[in-house]
Order: C-alpha cells, then structure tokens, then sequence
C-alpha cells in the first residue's frame, strides 16, 4: 500500500498540520491558557481590572484605551486582546484535529475552543459589575477547567494509549478523590484571594469575610490533598511507571504551592508571590490532570501519539 501511494503521488494522512505535529499544536493551546491565566493575574495584581471600565470597549466612547485611562486602560485591554489570540489558537486546533481524523477528540478540542468566548464574556460581566469577587473567582475557576480540559486534549496526542493504566479499586477511587480535593482547593483558594487585598481596582468589593479563617480553611484543604497525594504515590509504585511518577509530581506540585502559599500569607501576600502561587495553581491543575489521564485509562486501549487508536490484532485462523 504505501509504495502504491508513492507511486500514484498521494500522500497519506498525516497528525500535521503547517509541517507541525497535532501534539505540538494541542500543547501550544495548553500555553496559551495558563498564559490568558497569568495576565489576568496581571491585571489583578497592577489594579488594573478597571482599567477599561466598559465592555466590549474599553469606555463608552471608545473602543481602544486612551490617554486619560494610563498604562491601566493600557494592561486591561492588552488582556482582553490576547484573549482573541488564545481563541485564533483554539480554533487552529480544532482544525488540525479534524484534519488529522482524529474525531474522537473534537468534542474536547471544541470544548476549549467554546470556553474562550464564554471566558471572555464572564470577564466582561466581572467589568460590568465592578470587579464583584465572587464573579473574579468564577472567571478564575473556568480557566482551571479549561487548563485540564486543554491538558487532556494534549495528552490523547502526544502520550501512547499503552502507557495508561486502568486503575480499579480504592486506587481508582484514591485518584478520583484527588482531582475532587483540587477543586474544593481552588475554590476556596478564589475566596481566600476576593476576602484579601489585590482586588484587582481600589474600589472593587470584598466579600465581607473573615481572611484569615477561610486561609485556615483553604490551609486545611491544601493539607488534606498533600496526604491524599501521598498515599497515591505508596499505592501507585506497582502500577506502570507513568502513573507512579505523575502523581509524584503531583505531590511536588502541591508541596511548592504549599510553600508559596505560606510564605505569601506571613509576609502580607507580596505580588511576586501571588503571580507564583497562580502559576502553581495551573500547574498543579495540568499535573493532576495528567494523573487523571494516566491513572484511569479505558481497559485495553492503545493508541499511539498524534494517530488513531490502535486496536489489538485478530486472532485465529
């Protein structure tokens, strides 16, 4: 077949697109939105969220930042701009999907792709009502689901099928339980963050709540998913090497998060801190999805990266 191919001057069907492989394209989705993740933290962080008072443009007059706004108006639309750049990427991965035959995955890589809008219209709604807190950690909370949605699209085109465990029993239910924990950190974490200061605007609300008790609480959550991760590493070291290491990373990622955390809260949340700790947020996000991913694999799935799924060879005469 393949010199037949040659001869007639068809190629076949490549997992490329441009020359590039569909893993790499996936995994350059994956970046840009922990990347949209990071300069929203940025806006956060300078105080300007309101930079841009308005939505869609920036002021009722103008669409673009002008003088008046400073190099706030300047940082909030900056953000608002590469969010359509995050959405171009999204929408050249669900083409390079499709175009590799890879239907199995469209759904996945249209989710992302219908997150960008819907993130961009929390935001403006988080604009429209003032920087509300409660509305911040919705906008926060999607982006670490779009992450592990992203993270898992990469991962059914760069990992081999094979390198998967379906992991029964308590393991099973030990990794379920992680990914649960994560979120119940995360959320808690977004409360934390709209009780204390970087509000995002100077006067952008609070939640009225007391910071230190709900640090405590997100503290005690952060605990718990560490010795959760901890008991999946013990559990994990018979099971393929893949899995065992992803859920060390896990626990290494839950630990730094845990330091920086600590660290940002006794000395009175410097913003260096606060960008590193969301970072560690994402990435803490695409290590457990990737623990998801690795650990509760279908039964007798194989498939190889940026290619179809493989299935096993028929027997018998």
């Amino acid at each position: 077949m393949p010199a037949q191919l040659a001869e007639s001057g068809n190629r076949p069907r490549t997992a490329a697109l441009f020359g590039v492989r569909l893993g790499r394209i996936t995994l350059l989705n994956l970046g840009a939105q922990i990347v949209i993740v990071m300069t929203g933290g940025a806006v956060r962080l300078t105080g300007s969220g309101l930079g841009c008072p308005t939505f869609p443009s920036c002021t009722d007059e103008d669409f673009f930042p002008t003088p008046e706004l400073e190099i706030n108006g300047i940082i909030e639309f900056a953000n608002r701009a590469l969010s359509g750049v995050v959405g171009l990427i999204a929408v050249l991965t669900v083409y390079a999907v499709w175009k590799a035959g890879r239907r199995d995955l469209l759904p996945t890589a249209l989710g992302v792709l219908l997150g960008v809008p819907a993130q961009a219209l929390l935001g403006g709604l988080t604009v429209l009502t003032g920087l509300n807190p409660w509305s911040v950690a919705a906008h926060f909370l999607v982006s670490m689901a779009l992450i592990a949605v992203a993270t898992r699209l990469h991962l059914h085109t760069s990992t081999p099928g094979s390198e998967r465990a379906a992991l029964g029993g308590p393991r099973r239910w030990l990794i379920v339980a992680i990914a649960v924990n994560l979120a119940v950190v995360l959320a808690l974490g977004t409360v934390t963050t709209g009780s204390g200061p970087h509000s995002g605007d100077p006067a952008a609300g609070r939640t009225g709540l007391d910071v230190e008790m709900i640090s405590r609480l997100h503290a005690e959550s952060v605990y718990l998913l560490i010795g959760l991760s901890i008991l999946a590493v013990l559990l994990t070291r018979d099971s393929l090497s893949l899995v065992h290491r992803a859920a060390w990373w896990v626990l290494a990622a839950e630990v730094a998060q845990g330091v920086i955390g600590l660290t940002q809260f006794f000395t009175d949340l410097p913003r260096p801190l606060v960008s590193a700790h969301m970072l560690g947020a994402a990435l803490l996000v695409v290590a457990t999805a990737r623990l998801c991913f690795l650990g509760l694999g279908p039964t007798g799935e194989r498939s190889r990266p940026d290619g179809p799924a493989l299935t096993e060879p028929a027997t018998g005469s």
